[in-house]
């Protein structure tokens, strides 16, 4: 999905249109695609092979190159993951049972939103009573009530596996 072509390849894959052309329907349908979200990324849709576990979700955030921010702005947009470059931070959970995309939630400035605190703006308010989520690290703040992660003292050794099994799959979807 992340691919950067060139004009001249897209124009190639397209039978040879013009520039003009490709920018006219690239927008048309990335525009289209964004319209299907509310009918494709539905937060009920984590219920699906629902066997009565408490965590139904991966839950990790990801970030997305921008152009380069001056100043202070810099600051506020530079994300860790491109050596403080200028970033937008997703928030983005997967259903374990499924590998179903059911929330997406941002963009934030990736240098004054850290993960849990993406959590805690909205998703937190989401989950059901005994609800919790699978995230990393970054979220050990909420752990063990809303969120299971691998550090937490209330995490058994013998989930390791499992957890790790859930992670490689969110961050696969996060590339």
């Amino acid at each position: 999905m992340k691919c950067y072509p060139k004009a001249k390849t897209i124009s190639i894959m397209c039978g040879g249109a013009d520039k003009k052309t490709i920018r006219k329907w690239v927008w048309k349908f990335v525009a289209a695609i964004a319209d299907l979200e509310d009918m494709v990324i539905l937060w009920s849709n984590r219920m699906k092979g629902d066997t009565g576990e408490d965590c139904l979700v991966s839950c990790d955030g990801t970030d997305f190159r921008i152009a380069q921010q001056k100043g202070d702005l810099g600051k506020l947009f530079a994300s860790h993951k491109y050596k403080k470059k200028s970033g937008l931070r997703y928030e983005v959970c997967l259903c374990i049972k499924t590998g179903d995309i059911v929330w997406i939630n941002g963009p934030y400035p990736c240098g004054k939103y850290p993960d849990i605190t993406i959590f805690r703006n909205a998703l937190l308010s989401e989950l059901g009573p005994i609800e919790r989520v699978e995230a990393d690290d970054g979220y050990s703040g909420e752990a063990p009530r809303h969120v299971k992660c691998r550090r937490s003292f209330a995490n058994p050794a013998e989930t390791g596996l499992m957890q790790q099994r859930v992670s490689n799959r969110q961050e696969t979807v996060n590339k």
